[in-house]
């Protein structure tokens, strides 16, 4: 599929699509006058992209979890190895930490908000 059908079926703008091939966080093969072909499988791809950073990981990070097959239970891309830089571990950390901490937050803002819901008594309002 060319890059607008993908587009489309995805919700994400040609330009973003573009933006994550430079980002190495998606792959297009190209034809003989240069546009640029998706697998139908790219549209679950694009979804796992979107959701990785729509919770906040940056591309580098998001590639790093695509690249092993984590977000899609497929397997590692060819080339894969079990190894990082003891720096790019640490980052890793601090970025796991910084997203723990945003889970915690919005768990308790749905408890506080689910705690609202439980003790209020609503009422129709008046037209």
């Amino acid at each position: 599929m060319k890059i607008g059908e993908l587009a489309e079926r995805t919700g994400v703008s040609a330009r973003m699509l573009r933006y994550y091939e430079q980002q190495h966080l998606l792959t297009a093969e190209r034809s003989a006058n240069g546009y640029r072909s998706y697998r139908p499988s790219d549209v679950d791809r694009v979804r796992e992209i979107r959701a990785l950073l729509d919770a906040g990981l940056p591309t580098r990070f998001a590639r790093a979890v695509l690249d092993m097959g984590l977000a899609t239970d497929e397997p590692p891309i060819p080339g894969w190895t079990p190894t990082c830089t003891a720096t790019f571990a640490g980052m890793l950390r601090t970025e796991l930490d910084r997203l723990e901490e945003q889970l915690s937050c919005l768990a308790r803002s749905r408890d506080a908000v689910r705690q609202y819901l439980d003790t209020v008594t609503v009422v129709e309002s008046a037209a």
